[in-house]
């Protein structure tokens, strides 16, 4: 998710992405994205929630307050990178970090630009139940892993304990880190952010130990506690082999980007989009209207913007 992970289909439902129409942007462009002289906007959407959460907002916005007409399209984390080059989305709202497609558009290509800081800081690691980690404190130091893997099996994980991932497509050093690290597990992937919620609320529910690879802000917190296991300190460069890394993940400022033609011609969208930057407690609330709640997305945003105009009056251009 995210890159270094790092954040459905199944429970929370692909979540409905509203707008004129989602599309899967690897096969096809949004008839909206770079359309010269036309108010329209195409914004990128990751699968997980608190990125639907971002776009939900900025969409309704950006119709409601400034006329646009918005297309919203789901697509993974790299080729979504690419997508945003060619002009086929406008902007992506949550990047977790990726430093190849940053160097090779931003700083080589120039096809993408800045569009600074979302005002959110996304941190990915491995977590257990707060309840298993209340009587067994031990747990949450990486090298107490291996006493805990039999109590941590699973049907899918081979004999070994269980490290839950989500989607196959996110960006991890899950298995590079089982591996790196010598512990007896093996990662199994749920399929989807919303699989995995499914997982791990079903373990709460009969207080079942778990290991999970999860990350913040994500809304469930509030609902499953849980206490991050304590990796090797992430140090500047250590995870920059993917073969080789060894350490926790970073905490990383979650940020923007733009299509170049889009961010010097967008208009007052793009400088909406360049002002949109909002809290973590603003992200969770949303998410977890559209996750838990079962609002639309379109309903959450609308009930979240009548809440906060003095937040999101800021982000209009002047």
């Amino acid at each position: 998710m995210r890159s270094r992970t790092i954040a459905a289909a199944a429970a929370f439902g692909l979540l409905a992405l509203t707008g004129c129409g989602a599309a899967d942007m690897t096969k096809q462009s949004s008839p909206y994205a770079d359309a010269h002289g036309a108010k329209t906007v195409t914004l990128s959407v990751q699968s997980w929630v608190g990125a639907q959460a971002n776009a939900a907002v900025a969409q309704y916005l950006l119709e409601h307050e400034l006329g646009y007409r918005v297309d919203t399209v789901q697509i993974d984390e790299v080729p979504a990178w690419d997508a945003l080059s060619q002009g086929r989305v406008d902007a992506i709202l949550e990047d977790w970090g990726h430093p190849e497609q940053e160097q090779r558009y931003v700083a080589d290509k120039k096809t993408i630009a800045p569009g600074g800081e979302l005002g959110v800081t996304g941190h990915i690691g491995w977590f257990v139940p707060k309840y298993f980690a209340d009587t067994n404190p031990d747990v949450t130091d990486w090298k107490n892993l291996d006493k805990y893997a039999d109590r941590l099996r699973t049907a899918e994980s081979g004999g070994k304990g269980q490290l839950l991932d989500g989607s196959p497509s996110y960006v991890t050093n899950d298995k590079a880190l089982v591996k790196n690290l010598d512990l007896d597990y093996q990662v199994v992937f749920s399929g989807s952010e919303a699989a995995q919620i499914t997982q791990i609320k079903q373990f709460a529910k009969e207080k079942k130990p778990f290991l999970t690879y999860w990350y913040k802000p994500q809304w469930l917190f509030e609902q499953v506690p849980m206490t991050e296991v304590k990796l090797p300190a992430y140090e500047e460069g250590c995870d920059a082999d993917p073969a080789k890394v060894a350490c926790a993940y970073p905490h990383t400022p979650l940020r923007k980007f733009l299509n170049a033609r889009f961010a010097d011609a967008g208009g007052p969208a793009a400088g909406f989009l360049k002002n949109f930057h909002w809290t973590t407690e603003d992200q969770n609330e949303v998410a977890l209207m559209i996750a838990d709640r079962k609002l639309s997305p379109e309903q959450a945003a609308e009930r979240w913007v009548k809440e906060n105009e003095s937040t999101w009056r800021a982000w209009l251009p002047k």
